[in-house]
């Protein structure tokens, strides 16, 4: 029976299905309403297979991403085109969406516990625990947690391993794509870090404009591609390579928020 089925690591699919549905109905007017998230490239997400596909991304907090991004891939696959209005999506939502986080991180409370259940794949930070650097062996058990949420669905990363912009990609990332061959497909946010707590749980201001960019899958070639040439080409796609530091003009910073105000104005209709 359906209402007894479970995912590969042991999860009620009908309890998944509920909890994604009601936390998809709380979490809505996050990203519409109190703040509105613009949306580029989703009609790339209808196009992807339904497993082995590795979504890899920047992080501003530890949970409002996920969920916006769990809103989009729902929206997409229910025929909608760069947008999330009218949550009808939330009533057949896609079960075998993952998220790579830290163990530490999903113990911090009844949310992060909740935030577990509906898809997390926990691992151990190798670099950093409770605040403080540490040098740790990977567990295997980790990687290979990873490889079976890849071959059982999508898989959402953040290999830079930190909410902390232009910090190093974490080379695991590069291990585990040579190691199982996905479709990679890189997604650029940003105003979560405006909108949210760090852990993205609370609204910190409202009115903000969000943004997230789907890009088309990363071109890896498999037989010569190295580490190193896969780390440099997920600092490029996820835009965290230093190149993009740079210091803005102000003539160019003044155009750019010119522009931006006049996309918040959408704010005047609610």
């Amino acid at each position: 029976m359906k209402l007894f089925k479970k995912d590969v690591f042991g999860k009620s699919l009908f309890i998944k299905k509920k909890l994604i549905q009601i936390l998809g109905l709380i979490s809505h007017r996050r990203y519409r309403g109190f703040n509105e998230l613009q949306i580029d490239g989703s009609e790339i997400i209808r196009d992807l297979p339904p497993t082995n596909v590795l979504f890899v991304s920047n992080h501003q907090t530890y949970f409002a991403d996920v969920a916006a991004m769990m809103h989009v891939f729902n929206a997409s696959l229910s025929g909608r085109v760069d947008n999330i209005r009218d949550i009808g999506y939330l009533y057949n939502p896609k079960l075998n969406i993952y998220y790579v986080a830290a163990k530490e991180t999903m113990r911090s409370g009844i949310l992060p516990k909740i935030m577990e259940y509906i898809g997390s794949v926990s691992i151990e930070r190798t670099w950093r625990e409770k605040g403080k650097d540490v040098n740790k062996q990977v567990k295997m058990s980790d990687i290979s947690n990873i490889t079976k949420a890849l071959d059982d669905g999508w898989v959402i990363t953040f290999p830079q391993g930190t909410t902390t912009p232009f910090k190093p990609i974490r080379r695991g990332t590069a291990h585990i794509i040579l190691k199982n061959k996905p479709i990679v497909i890189p997604i650029v946010i940003d105003g979560f870090r405006r909108s949210f707590d760090k852990k993205g749980l609370f609204l910190k201001k409202t009115g903000i404009l969000q943004s997230m960019v789907i890009k088309p899958p990363l071109e890896i070639d498999y037989e010569n591609d190295s580490v190193d040439d896969i780390v440099t080409k997920l600092e490029y796609a996820i835009e965290q390579h230093p190149s993009f530091l740079k210091v803005v003009p102000v003539e160019e910073y003044a155009q750019t928020e010119t522009e931006l105000n006049k996309k918040r104005e959408f704010w005047t209709k609610y």
